[in-house]
């Protein structure tokens, strides 16, 4: 099943594989049974004939007509337990120009398309512009099969391989093509050191004697939950089906490849896990009846399973390398494992032909290719587990569900769909309320008394300029700089609550009247210079993580001199070499507690106009919510609900002095990325807590509360949590994390993934970073006006002659016949 991402080939890109292989020359070797003179291997073993593998062996015999490539598959060559594959044009690209004549074969057999319906609640919407390819997986099988055949390639079928240490000592070269149960991999698996993740659906691969007139999404509201088919045409359909978006392909039998998807609890409560093969294929037939017309099902060897993702430490070991599936995984719902597949044999046949030697040449392939499968495995967890939470979604208003389904897997966006379908994207701003010409981006939001003006927010950064906790001029050019760049939200670092609760003595705070003077100046100039900009301060405690460097100096290093004592909810260091806190008593808490509510008056004093309360990133009120930093025997730990009860009395005496018509927002790291950490629903149930305590909005970070953690870092990885606690704590969230393009937040806006988003290093890089957004995407209107001191500033400047009128060069006289 296929990425909804439509790719262009870029054949004649720089050291692409597919152009590497082009010019790579061919020598006869000097032995038959050793590496030829440039250290290329002559007889390579490829265990596994599905589509990786025989496509390995065709290139690496075409490349070498001299080499002994033999093909091991236990199966019959006719054997196959799938039904359709689709390859991206960008894959097609490479193998057009790595083989011809596979490619042509390919090309003659491919079903095109470009829509995309999603049907929901009875309610179908179509999105175009996708650009699809499909055929039959025995037909591929069989092209290559003949490929292989023509080339001289030894093709072994019913055979199992021989033992991977032996196939090693008699060959130059072992390709493991052998899927995700690779028997290669687990002989040497303390080498590759396999991680596989199971997954929370089953699904089952089924087809359809029938063409379906695009790629079709179906949700099933049954009364056991939530299930969806997703399907696919791959052999053309009768010739009463055929506008232009519609498949278009050879002449021959008409098929669909069908997958039925669910959660493990609703496969069981549905009575799946009691039926055979053929109830299961029946049973679907029937909840699908719509989608299908009535039509029946059928199975080739179908059975229920669960997605396994697999990741290997390496790829290689000795002369022995990991293809396809044996290497990695990434979820069908993005159309990957075929594709992957052959790109890497792409890859491994491009890089033997440039490196002296195996070793380098395996070093080399998976250097080229680890990435290329991690940003494509990001993606399929993605859009794995969007499927997986489906039943978050299906309330949502038709239009939206159908973008959230398009964009699940953060690699289309709402830039993307716009190229390809305006008309369906518009009809989804419409329906989100867009005004005419306004990217969702810059639709105004209400929280209490404030109205932001669009969805933009400057992210707080500790800045450790301070002096004393007071805020200066850095302050005012840095934060005033900021606000005059067009976000509705600008937020002012950690100010910290007391002395003792600073993280570095750069710290700002809010525990003198000096304090809070220095930024009620700031507060001035934003609300003066840049009306319609609202400033908020974000209050916090740095507990266990304080008494530090200079961020530059050594984050998070002991300070060398001049330390004050910390406080925590239990005397756990952040890290080896760190102050031990000490164990915050009653009394403290009481202090404690005080010391917010008199920084919340500050601030309220000083002209703010939203207050966050920092219960994140390992800080005070952070380590009394995760059970891994606090440890407590009393009222204020064990369970959540006792861990919640300091941060919520908190909350609440900030609340109770902070103006009624002034929104709260709570910054929460909703999992501290450490086993026995906070969970994603752990962040759910204190972002439910704190709202009902009043808090507007949360702020959705992750991790920095233990050292010992293991971050999966990424475009927007932060995202799915404020997507989670948005829709589960049903509270309105901030997103962060590497959110670096207006078109994502335009994106997760539009989704309905998050309510705001807030930017950090785009707005160091940029301080008019939304005042851009807004040019670049033609956008003039109230969701981000110029100041007017930088009205002239507000189109891109010219850069030479390069966009004046050309002059005239040439005479033309009058034409002459000939």
């Amino acid at each position: 099943m296929p990425s909804t991402r439509g790719s262009v080939p870029d054949p004649g890109a720089p050291g692409g594989a597919d152009q590497r292989l082009r010019r790579g020359a061919r020598a006869p070797a000097p032995h038959p049974h050793a590496p030829d003179d440039r250290g290329r291997p002559r007889r390579i073993a490829i265990v596994g004939g599905g589509p990786g593998g025989l496509y390995t062996a065709a290139l690496l015999k075409r490349l070498a007509p001299d080499r002994e490539v033999t093909v091991y598959e236990r199966n019959a060559p006719d054997d196959t337990f799938g039904f359709g594959v689709v390859l991206s044009d960008e894959t097609l690209g490479g193998i057009e120009h790595a083989d011809p004549a596979v490619h042509e074969a390919l090309k003659a057999h491919f079903v095109r398309w470009d829509d995309i319906d999603i049907v929901h609640r009875g309610i179908r919407h179509t999105s175009g512009g996708h650009r699809f390819a499909a055929l039959g997986r025995r037909r591929l099988l069989g092209i290559l099969h003949d490929r292989c055949r023509d080339l001289g390639v030894d093709l072994r079928f019913r055979t199992e391989a021989p033992p991977p240490d032996r196939l090693a000592r008699t060959h130059d070269l072992v390709v493991a093509a052998d899927g995700v149960h690779s028997a290669v991999r687990e002989a040497h698996r303390d080498v590759f050191r396999p991680h596989v993740t199971s997954h929370r659906c089953r699904y089952i691969w089924l087809a359809a004697d029938f063409a379906f007139d695009a790629f079709r999404f179906e949700i099933a509201e049954t009364e056991h939950g939530v299930m969806q088919l997703h399907g696919y045409p791959y052999s053309r359909p009768s010739p009463d089906q055929q506008p232009s978006t519609r498949p278009r392909g050879p002449q021959h039998e008409a098929a669909s490849t069908v997958i039925v998807e669910m959660r493990e609890e609703v496969w069981r409560a549905a009575g799946f896990d009691a039926l055979d093969e053929t109830e299961s294929t029946a049973r679907c037939a029937k909840i699908f009846a719509d989608a299908l017309g009535g039509r029946p099902l059928r199975s080739n060897n179908s059975a229920w399973t669960t997605f396994r993702t697999v990741v290997n430490a390496r790829w290689s070991h000795g002369n022995v390398v990991l293809l396809g599936d044996a290497a990695h995984t990434a979820h069908f719902s993005i159309g990957s494992g075929t594709k992957l597949a052959v790109e890497d044999a792409l890859a491994l046949a491009a890089c033997l032909e440039e490196r002296p030697t195996l070793r380098e040449a395996l070093g080399a392939y998976e250097e080229e290719r680890r990435p290329v499968v991690a940003s494509t495995q990001r993606a399929a967890r993605a859009s794995l587990e969007w499927f997986e939470d489906l039943g978050r979604y299906v309330g949502q208003p038709p239009r939206r569900f159908a973008f959230n389904l398009l964009t699940r897997s953060r690699r289309v966006t709402h830039g993307n769909l716009r190229l390809r379908d305006a008309g369906f994207t518009d009809s989804v701003e419409r329906e989100f309320g867009c005004p005419p010409g306004t990217p969702p981006m810059f639709t105004p939001l209400r929280l209490r008394g404030l109205t932001l003006r669009n969805r933009v927010v400057v992210s707080a950064m500790d800045m450790y300029s301070a002096d004393d906790g007071v805020p200066g001029d850095f302050h005012l050019v840095h934060l005033g700089a900021r606000a005059l760049g067009g976000a509705a939200l600008v937020m002012t670092e950690m100010v910290c609550v007391s002395a003792e609760g600073r993280i570095t003595p750069g710290c700002t705070g809010l525990y003198t009247g000096r304090q809070g003077g220095a930024w009620r100046r700031i507060t001035d100039f934003v609300h003066d210079s840049a009306p319609g900009t609202a400033i908020g301060v974000q209050l916090g405690h740095s507990g266990r993580k304080g008494s530090t460097r200079l961020m530059w100096e050594g984050m998070d290093e002991p300070l060398p001199d001049g330390n004050w004592p910390l406080v925590a909810p239990s005397p756990l260091p952040y890290r080896p070499g760190s102050q031990t806190p000490r164990e915050l008593t009653r009394a403290q808490l009481t202090d404690v507690r005080q010391q917010f509510r008199a920084a919340a008056e500050r601030a309220a004093h000083a002209g703010f106009d939203l207050l966050e309360l920092h219960c994140a990133h390992g800080y005070l009120l952070s380590g009394f919510l995760s059970p891994l930093t606090n440890h407590r025997t009393d009222a204020y730990g064990g369970s959540l609900e006792r861990r919640l009860r300091f941060p919520l009395e908190v909350f609440d005496a900030v609340r109770e002095v902070w103006p009624a018509e002034r929104p709260m927002t709570v910054r929460v790291s909703a999992t501290d990325w450490a086993e026995g950490g906070t969970s994603g629903a752990d962040a759910v149930r204190i972002a439910r807590a704190f709202a009902a305590h009043g808090a507007d909005a949360i702020d959705v970070s992750t991790g920095q509360v233990v050292a010992e953690e293991r971050p999966e870092f990424g475009r927007s990885y932060q995202t799915p949590y404020a997507d989670r606690i948005r829709h589960e704590a049903g509270v309105p969230v901030i997103a962060v994390g590497a959110i670096s393009s207006w078109d994502d937040v335009n994106s997760l806006i539009l989704a309905g993934r998050a309510d705001l988003c807030a930017l950090g290093r785009p707005h160091l890089y940029d301080p008019q970073w939304t005042l851009h957004a807004a040019a670049e995407q033609g956008y003039d209107g109230p969701g981000a006006p110029w100041p007017a001191p930088y009205r002239a500033g507000s189109r891109p400047p010219r850069t030479g002659r390069t966009d004046a009128p050309r002059p005239r060069l040439t005479l033309h006289g009058p034409r002459q016949d000939v």
